[in-house]
């Protein structure tokens, strides 16, 4: 069986006994819009539990608008252009009009990366800046929460007059679903906010999973803590396998978002009868496959439907290495996991990024791993406590001789934008 798995920017075509291969795992047929750019103005223009935001805009001095970063593939050229429009229609001259580059802990986006992200007519006719997590004076203190996260969100949204964000809404490994809150957290968060929000006290929950909204304590504290920031006005799109809009909806911050999961839910859940030895899957290619620490997404989102003690095998172009500084640093330092996990759970180690090595522990604790990338050597994967592959076909026939004759292997050629479960 062939099966082309999203990889880079080019997808990899594999080969697979049809013998032995469940499914393989799909978004579920969505039509997409016809006309994706109307039907984003019409959402502006009749939105969920707000008022139209052209009467929303009227009368303010200035706007912060946040967009996610590069990693994401928000369809940010056919969002803001009916969004600028209406906003200097009531006033708002473009001077004064802010997008702002949510980028939580990840690197700015400039250049031509920057014309990719928004078009490059926008990138030289407005204003847009990066949102740096680590600068604490470029935040703003906005008091602690109940369960003791300190609050701090970057100034340059929390004083602006309007404030609208942007976004897409898919399955996250922490969060339950993207998009809606998560843009201001941890979006513009400053360091000392996700430092504690995304430490074990939140994500060793059981319930701080992919799909999981209800009781959730990761989503349920970055709600919170949006609400003390503030937003006027969101708009969220859901996205087809191949990156067309499937939804479009906008307004408030929390209905509008969740009209938005009731639309996914239906899309990317994925039964399957029962758990499997083998799982193969990616992280869904570019943007998101670039880094290692992105690419733990795949392995998180496989993790349901992979038997205890079986494999995942990962294809991952991992282009730009490991990732930030900071988790190659917390990947070079932490060869025992155990040893790791005692240490993040004792609270007497921090370095950013760690979060994402914890979520790797998940997996590892589970399952073993198996990957394949032209991104990074051998030697640097085996330092990820997983194992390298040459190509999937000899990874999968490795550990369906392992696992015996009636083993059976899942693939998921989407990787994280699929949400498999045991029926």
């Amino acid at each position: 069986m062939r099966i082309q798995l999203d990889y880079g920017r080019t997808g990899l075509e594999v080969n697979l006994p049809d013998d032995r291969v469940v499914g393989p795992l799909s978004i579920r047929p969505a039509p997409p819009l016809e006309h994706p750019e109307r039907a984003i103005a019409e959402a502006m223009n009749h939105p969920i539990g707000a008022p139209p935001l052209a009467e929303v805009a009227r009368g303010r001095k200035n706007a912060c608008i946040l967009i996610c970063d590069i990693t994401r593939p928000v369809p940010n050229r056919i969002i803001l252009p009916p969004m600028l429009r209406i906003l200097e229609e009531q006033g708002i001259a473009r001077r004064d009009i802010l997008i702002l580059i949510a980028t939580g802990m990840h690197r700015p986006n400039e250049g031509a990366e920057l014309e990719e992200l928004v078009g490059p007519e926008i990138a030289s006719d407005y204003r847009i800046e990066n949102h740096h997590g680590p600068v604490r004076d470029e935040h703003d203190y906005l008091g602690t929460t109940p369960n003791g996260v300190p609050v701090w969100l970057d100034s340059r949204y929390v004083r602006a007059d309007l404030k609208i964000t942007t976004g897409l809404i898919e399955p996250h490994l922490m969060a339950g679903y993207s998009g809606g809150r998560k843009v201001i957290c941890p979006g513009i968060a400053g360091l000392d906010t996700v430092k504690v929000w995304h430490g074990p006290r939140f994500l060793e929950h059981p319930k701080a999973d992919c799909g999981i909204v209800e009781g959730n304590p990761v989503h349920e504290e970055n709600t919170r803590i949006a609400l003390m920031a503030g937003c006027d006005f969101i708009v969220n799109v859901c996205l087809d396998g191949q990156r067309r809009v499937t939804w479009a909806g906008a307004g408030d911050m929390i209905q509008a978002w969740q009209a938005g999961v009731r639309f996914v839910e239906q899309v990317v859940k994925v039964p399957v009868a029962e758990p499997l030895d083998v799982v193969v899957t990616s992280c869904a290619g570019y943007p998101l496959d670039t880094t290692w620490y992105q690419a733990v997404k795949g392995l998180t989102g496989a993790l349901p439907i992979v038997k205890q003690g079986g494999t995942i095998v990962l294809a991952a172009s991992l282009t730009e290495g490991i990732g930030s500084p900071e988790f190659q640093q917390v990947m070079r330092e932490n060869p025992d996991l155990k040893k790791f996990k005692q240490r993040i759970m004792d609270g007497d180690y921090f370095i950013m990024d760690q979060w994402q090595l914890e979520e790797l522990c998940k997996v590892v604790e589970r399952c073993k791993v198996k990957v394949v990338t032209q991104g990074i050597s051998p030697e640097t994967l085996r330092h990820c406590h997983v194992e390298p592959a040459a190509s999937v076909e000899s990874a999968v026939a490795d550990s369906l001789a392992e696992y015996g004759p009636h083993a059976r292997v899942a693939v998921i050629p989407k990787g994280p934008y699929v949400l498999p479960y045991v029926a």
